[in-house]
């Protein structure tokens, strides 16, 4: 059964971004199963709305869109702070996160 986040309980807003940052390598794993997410790849800001969406659906929470797109920004502002996402434009970013290299094949 999902939990919908209401106007009454916006607060527990702050306890899913806490949810998403606290373990934010766990959750960009999400989203690399969920959208092509490559080290120096541009990521776009509905991609990380919806991503949001469906990880706390994974998690048992349902959300409204409006309230992902609040905590999209926050998240988006998290990575970037973090020197993991640089801003390419408003709706936009390009991932600097090595741990994502596509590894490239040699031929012999």
């Amino acid at each position: 059964m999902f939990k919908f986040l209401t106007n009454k309980d916006r607060n527990t807003s702050v306890e899913y971004l806490n949810l998403i940052t606290d373990d934010y390598k766990i959750f960009l794993q999400f989203l690399k199963a969920k959208y092509p997410m490559f080290h120096n790849s541009n990521f776009f800001f509905r991609d990380l709305q919806f991503g949001i969406v469906k990880y706390l659906e994974n998690k048992g929470t349902k959300i409204r869109f409006d309230d992902a797109e609040v905590l999209a920004n926050k998240v988006g502002k998290f990575l970037e702070d973090n020197g993991i996402f640089i801003k390419v434009n408003k709706n936009a970013w390009k991932l600097n996160y090595p741990e994502f290299v596509i590894p490239v094949s040699v031929k012999s």
